[in-house]
């Protein structure tokens, strides 16, 4: 999918999750979906069975609250009480997101899943190919690390590591050259060479003829990976490219000359696809 030309910069669970969603391929997505879907049903009844524990503890406190209120003074009683009793509400809390965030992880990984063997059929309808691609960007996981933590590489605008190689069947901005210009593609990881130190990639938006899809042979420099995980605007806006007030998607000008400001009005854009790009160098 072309989008730009000469792309210029812009200006521990959730680790497990990217690295189970990028080792899993669509070849045995009907076989391992119906087990994820099961595993996710046992996380769900966990969940119930956790909130109803802490919705008991919670009503304690509220009961307890209640009685002080006679008393003119709290008495160490009921201090002894309530500190229990908050901190085994602090200790369910944590319980019950820790499940939350497993249920999270199943949810994206068959959505990937799922996803990857809707994207591998052979001929696939342009108006189809956009559809799929905004949809999963929507169902990008939320990175749900503290307020105190830093997000991690390719969450958000993070960028990856220096030594991060993308797998087979990922998506990435891929820099590549055409007779008349550069161009940004949005394209699909085939193959890595160690050797060479190469990608090689296919247009996902480009059309394939009787030989199949034109493939690119590229350096690492040149393949950007996409984020595998989205940003929180109100807990973690360091990881979101900011002009104004950090929202969950940006709002994007396209260079085109047919307007008088050579920008386009502005789109919104998920944080999926929004990524830094150093600038090329002229020859």
């Amino acid at each position: 999918m072309r989008r730009c030309r000469n792309p210029s910069s812009s200006s521990n669970w959730q680790v497990n999750s990217t690295a189970a969603i990028s080792s899993t391929s669509s070849s045995n997505s009907t076989n391992t979906v119906p087990s994820l879907l099961k595993e996710l049903h046992g996380l769900v009844l966990q969940i119930q069975e956790q909130r109803t524990q802490s919705e008991q503890n919670l009503s304690s406190i509220a009961k307890t609250h209640e009685k002080m209120k006679a008393e003119v003074r709290v008495s160490p009683y009921f201090k002894t009480k309530l500190r229990g009793l908050y901190k085994t509400a602090g200790s369910d809390a944590e319980t019950e997101a820790e499940l939350i965030r497993k249920a999270l992880d199943k949810i994206a990984i068959i959505k990937a899943l799922r996803n990857d063997r809707r994207m591998g059929q052979k001929v696939m309808r342009r108006g189809v190919l956009m559809t799929m691609l905004q949809q999963a960007a929507l169902q990008l996981p939320m990175w749900m690390g503290k307020a105190s933590e830093s997000p991690p590489p390719l969450c958000g605008r993070i960028q990856a590591e220096s030594n991060y190689v993308a797998q087979q069947g990922d998506h990435v901005a891929a820099r590549v050259r055409t007779p008349d210009e550069e161009q940004l593609i949005l394209a699909e990881i085939v193959s890595f060479n160690p050797s060479s130190n190469k990608y090689d990639v296919d247009d996902i938006d480009e059309e394939a003829g009787r030989h199949g899809k034109e493939r690119h042979h590229l350096s690492r420099r040149r393949v950007i990976p996409l984020p595998k995980l989205k940003a929180n605007p109100i807990t973690h806006s360091q990881a979101l490219f900011q002009k104004d007030q950090p929202q969950d998607d940006y709002s994007v000008s396209f260079e085109d000359t047919s307007y008088a400001d050579g920008f386009a009005p502005p789109l919104n854009v998920p944080q999926r696809y929004v990524v830094a790009s150093k600038e090329t160098r002229k020859r």
